[in-house]
């Protein structure tokens, strides 16, 4: 197991509140499948891993479409990263592991 994989309990800063989701991560080399589940839905991912640094997009419908872009870095049990909304900016998340 790769030290990026796992599930990781995060929480994006955005302008509609903290957004709560749990990310699954399963690296292959350099890249990386998983899923994102929280209040709003859940999407499969995928991305690529560098290191210990994820980076991936993520399409969403709710509140509206939009494409995500995501980078986050492994700590250890902790993750940190930032969540691209284009013209809406880039907002902090934060998370640690859970399994």
């Amino acid at each position: 197991m790769a030290a990026v994989d796992g599930t990781w309990d995060t929480t994006v800063k955005s302008p509609l509140g903290d957004q709560k989701a749990m990310l699954t991560v399963h690296s292959d080399g350099g890249t990386f499948t998983g899923t994102n589940a929280g209040a709003m839905g859940s999407v499969d991912i995928t991305g690529t891993v560098d290191g210990n640094t994820l980076q991936w997009q993520m399409n969403i419908t709710v509140p509206m479409p939009m494409t995500l872009d995501c980078t986050a870095t492994v700590d250890g049990d902790t993750i940190t990263g930032s969540v691209g909304a284009g013209a809406f900016g880039s907002f902090p998340m934060t998370g640690t592991r859970v399994e």
